[in-house]
């Protein structure tokens, strides 16, 4: 199965570039935890499909303890859990460090994939 990558960009055809395997995972990954989802707080940032997203917008700007940490973490879990049932986690962390927190996450796509990949999100206070 192929896709258009995310962010969008050209091709060498002058078209949209598309991915298939695990670039269009890690492409799919990255556009899940980038787009706000519905919350209390939030209609979503799509209007055809306010849910889709991840919450994790909500944690900006907030003290840097450990309930923001799980918070992070949890967030991003549920939210690849929902949306990306494909990307088995295989590692997923937070790194506090001073004003920052950092989401670790590393992942494979469930299908007897070997190769993992690695992604970290800066959460400024």
């Amino acid at each position: 199965m192929s896709g258009l990558l995310n962010p969008f960009r050209r091709d060498r055809k002058r078209d949209f570039a598309s991915g298939d395997g695990e670039e269009l995972l890690a492409s799919k990954v990255e556009q899940v935890l980038a787009t706000e989802g519905a919350t209390a707080r939030s209609s979503g940032e799509l209007p055809w499909r306010t849910a889709f997203g991840c919450s994790v917008q909500l944690l900006r700007h907030q003290n840097n303890d450990t309930i923001l940490a799980e918070l992070a973490r949890v967030y991003v879990r549920d939210a690849l859990r929902k949306w990306l049932p494909e990307a088995q986690i295989l590692e997923l962390s937070v790194i506090r460090d001073g004003a920052t927190a950092t989401v670790r996450l590393r992942y494979r796509a469930t299908a007897a994939s070997s190769r993992t990949r690695s992604l970290s999100i800066p959460i400024a206070r």
